[in-house]
């Protein structure tokens, strides 16, 4: 690398940071310990504070995971504040079970739930501000106005800093109702702003879940059940014990924990346990029993979550009957940093740090641990190596609890790649069976939807298919096209499979069903797809922008050579509307290149338009990692893939060029972590068919014969 670029890494990292030195305008530091809270004078509300040099202190109770929220949070109380931006600090919150009220990082909440509340305590602030230097000045408070960090009397020209009336505005009542800022005037929100959390990243000071440590701080793997279910038997520790550095090996809920001096240690330690499990009767279980089972349970009638028209009535009338089955398979969240935990359990306090998703759950479940009251159990969040929502579980905060208990003392308990892959949870695989119907004007008369999938809910709360709608129909009980009949039912179908929320959750699934089948159904009216879609789109939809606006930036129609072609999808969820069109080759041998990706999202106002760029930039990457590589397979009841090999994501030679378009709006802000993976690979699939006359209807695109021949 050195050779070929000239550059070594440390004056790359050198280069890059004085690149963007100039752009970065605020710190991240921890939180203030306690009694040091008093220093910063003027905190009218949970989220801010000022000081009497008039730096602005802003507390952040959603986890940075690299998708901006350290960065976001602040802009929003920033610009209604009027603040410096140039004088923010940002503070990552404690947990706290009512204070900020949800601290859960998912479902692409932070923005879109913090819009109101956010701004709110920042024009509170501003008003009070506002107030103590009209009474300063001894004026009329109309004619005063806060200005990027000060108060102007604009009559006379007079001004003071935010600094010189925090000791005023600290006496003065909180209004309850104050006024927000008109869009027109925004000078932060809407800009592009560089990540305050850049700089510290980039010169190593960050502290992610897997650098923390204490003084002495032992380190602890766990030997886990190779099987779902499995049960401890027993446990022969005695070769585990000779290991250099190996201090004691505990038995826990979970399994068996090895705790060493040092990571290492504790590796080869687990290696020379031998443990004895009570597989259960889950160790037959494998990939195509699953899907065995599936195609069984969908064999019967589902629960009706939405019907209109007469679908049966419709079918008998129809001129064209088209009819697939879908499916996709189980996939890990792979995030890059595994799941760790440091915890410090005594007998009255506990103190965690972990990279988690959902502190306030991880505060109940150690309370619920260890017997002792929420307000002694203190949640520190630290930076998240991705999430992706495998870490709104808190089963690796438990262990930690549970080891810490057990040895007296803290501990840092950290997962292996391998322990990630097969000891995680997953996004549920499910099957798709889809029916589409075409009079004979070839115009749509109807569409039918039946779901075949694990619930995740039902699997981590408990109930059944029945109660309420069912979470696996998201993205498919609201498919946005008008049809004469439509008929959408689903039929749960559990496994012993752990399952829990990936990156915008069944939406992935279902927005892969319904926008390749349409895709299905335009190819067989002989319909340009994208004329197709916008037919069948309400007037008023706002997918119909982002739709037309990702084939206009794609020049879609324009002619392609022969092995490539063009796919569309767009889907609505989480609030926001999102299009892709996706550009790629197939070669003669069936070889798939990616070649191009233009992405199109409506997410109302955008806070910060590069965060929201790197989010569908990075979904694009995400997705299509999952589209053509991710599979989860299962034999003798538990994974068989183990790392990055087995489970390879695309590589940086492999992923396409990416142009991102965001429609401007001042619409209430949707999410954009979650809505811009959907439609990635049905985008993609769209696309091969286009290229090879080819349909994909099962994910992995990798395990599919390409080849421009045809089927």
């Amino acid at each position: 690398m050195t050779e070929k670029t000239g550059l070594r890494r440390r004056e790359f990292l050198q280069v890059l940071g004085a690149g963007s030195a100039g752009l970065v305008l605020g710190v991240i530091r921890p939180a203030p310990l306690a009694g040091q809270e008093g220093a910063l004078i003027f905190k009218p509300n949970e989220y801010l504070a000022i000081d009497r040099q008039g730096r602005v202190t802003i507390w952040v109770a959603r986890s940075e995971m690299g998708q901006g929220a350290r960065t976001a949070v602040p802009m929003m109380v920033a610009e209604e504040l009027e603040a410096d931006w140039e004088k923010i600090t940002v503070v990552p919150a404690l947990a706290h079970p009512t204070k900020y009220g949800s601290m859960s990082t998912g479902g692409s909440t932070t923005v879109r739930r913090g819009w109101e509340p956010l701004r709110r305590a920042g024009a509170a602030a501003r008003e009070m501000l506002i107030t103590a230097a009209a009474q300063y000045w001894g004026v009329d408070r109309s004619t005063c106005k806060a200005q990027s960090g000060a108060v102007l009397h604009v009559p006379s020209g007079r001004k003071l800093d935010y600094g010189d009336l925090v000791t005023t505005a600290s006496k003065l009542p909180v209004p309850q109702d104050v006024p927000l800022k008109d869009p027109s005037t925004y000078r932060i929100v809407g800009s592009k702003r560089a990540r305050l959390d850049t700089p510290e990243k980039l010169t190593g000071k960050a502290v992610y879940g897997i650098d923390f440590t204490l003084p002495g701080l032992p380190v602890a793997v766990i030997a886990r059940s190779p099987v779902f279910g499995g049960r401890f038997r027993s446990c022969d520790a005695t070769a585990a014990l000779q290991v250099k550095g190996v201090q004691r090996v505990v038995r826990l809920p979970g399994g068996v924990a090895v705790v060493a001096d040092n990571t290492w240690a504790a590796l080869q330690g687990r290696e020379r346990l031998t443990v004895e499990w009570e597989e259960g009767e889950e160790a037959g279980l494998n990939s195509a029993a699953i899907h065995d089972y599936f195609v069984r349970q969908g064999s019967q009638e589902g629960q009706v979550v939405r019907a209109e028209g007469d679908f049966a009535a419709a079918a008998a009338a129809a001129a064209t009957r088209l009819e697939a089955e879908y499916s996709v398979p189980f996939i890990a969240h792979a995030p890059m940093e595994p799941m760790n935990c440091t915890a410090d359990v005594r007998a009255d306090r506990v103190e965690i740090w972990a990279p988690m998703q959902n502190p306030q759950g991880a505060q109940e479940a150690v309370a619920r641990i260890t017997g002792l009251p929420l307000d002694k159990v203190f949640v520190n969040t630290l930076l998240l190596g991705g999430g992706f929502g495998r870490r709104l579980m808190n089963d690796y905060v438990e262990e930690a609890v549970h080891l810490s208990k057990a040895i007296g003392g803290p501990v840092k308990v950290v997962w292996s790649r391998e322990d990630d892959m097969r000891h995680g949870f997953f996004r549920p695989a499910s099957l798709h069976r889809v029916t589409g119907l075409l009079d004979a004007d070839k115009e749509p008369a109807g569409w039918r939807h039946r779901i075949i999938a694990p619930s995740i809910s039902a699997q981590l709360f408990g109930g059944g298919a029945g109660s309420g709608r069912p979470d696996a129909v998201d993205g498919a009980a609201q498919i946005p096209y008008q049809f004469g009949a439509v008929h959408i039912d689903y039929v749960m179908a559990n496994t012993a499979v752990p399952v829990t929320w990936w990156r915008s959750v069944y939406n992935s699934q279902n927005a892969f069903v319904n926008e390749c089948f349409l895709d299905e159904m335009a190819h067989a009216a002989g319909a340009d797809p994208v004329q197709f879609r916008l037919a069948l789109l309400p007037a008023d939809s706002r997918l119909r922008a982002v739709l037309q606006l990702a084939a206009d930036k794609s020049e879609w129609g324009k002619p392609l050579p022969p092995g490539r072609g063009r796919g569309i999808a767009c889907h609505s969820c989480f609030g926001s509307y999102a299009a892709h069109c996706a550009e790629v080759e197939v070669d003669e041998s069936g070889h798939l290149t990616v070649k191009r990706y233009v992405c199109a999202i409506d997410c109302g106002q955008a806070v910060n338009p590069d965060g929201v760029r790197a989010q569908m930039e990075g979904g694009v990457i995400f997705a299509l990692s999952a589209a053509m590589r991710g599979e989860i397979t299962i034999e003798k009841g538990g994974v068989v893939q183990g790392n990055f090999d087995t489970y390879e994501p695309l590589r940086i030679n492999e992923s396409p060029e990416i142009a991102v378009h965001i429609v401007p709006n001042h619409l209430p802000p949707g999410g954009v972590g979650e809505p811009g993976v959907p439609t990635v690979a049905p985008a993609l699939c769209n696309a091969i068919f286009a290229a090879t006359g080819i349909r994909v209807r099962r994910l992995p695109v990798s395990s599919t014969a390409l080849k421009r021949s045809g089927e």
